[in-house]
């Protein structure tokens, strides 16, 4: 008879790859180094000091291209990064999958959206999206000047596709980062992300 333990573990051992726990907010936001589109290390404590938003974005998905086709996505980021908050999209699509893109690839997007990211950071094997827990595209999270994790969660309040509904709907991530750079506590530190699934490796 199969021991208690023993079913236990074949129960993880079993257990799918992308399903993976999400750090928690109000505390340390998870370290990391990633590449960027230039082939640059990029580390989250390069950034001690300063507000960062991470937000991971698939070109393909239609819930991006909601926010980035009305233009809202880069408003949100011209908006905050000229406050000196850092802006950083992730691309964790593996090679093969949708929303896929070389450096250079990426870089030719962010022009021809008129997008404002500080950087782009390319996360094929999905090391960086699993570290955080990312589960769709757009996931937004906001990680305050002292390396916490404040956010975690949807860029607004509405999960429609359609990009008409942008404009009565609740903006958490700018909810977040004016409490944030305020110094006060964020009234919405967690809601459920939508959008496409992270195209993670099989």
């Amino acid at each position: 008879m199969m021991t208690r333990i023993a079913a236990l573990s074949l129960i993880v051992a079993l257990t799918p790859a992308a399903v993976f726990a999400a750090p928690r907010v109000d505390k340390a936001a998870p370290a990391f180094t990633a590449k960027d589109s230039a082939g640059k290390d990029v580390a989250l404590a390069d950034y001690k000091g300063k507000t960062v938003v991470l937000e991971w974005l698939n070109k393909g998905c239609p819930f991006v291209k909601k926010h980035y086709g009305a233009g809202n996505m880069q408003k949100l980021q011209k908006a905050y990064t000229e406050k000196g908050v850092v802006w950083l999209s992730v691309v964790s699509s593996a090679d093969g999958k949708q929303g896929h893109v070389t450096g250079a690839e990426a870089d030719a997007d962010t022009k021809a959206s008129g997008a404002s990211p500080s950087a782009v950071l390319l996360d094929p094997a999905g090391k960086l999206g699993k570290l955080y827990g990312a589960k769709t595209t757009p996931h937004m999270y906001v990680v305050d000047k002292d390396g916490v994790l404040r956010y975690n969660g949807a860029i607004d309040s509405d999960s429609s596709s359609d990009p008409a509904s942008i404009a009565s709907a609740e903006n958490y991530v700018a909810g977040a980062l004016d409490a944030v750079l305020a110094g006060k506590k964020v009234k919405k530190r967690t809601t459920k992300p939508y959008g496409c699934s992270v195209k993670y490796a099989d």
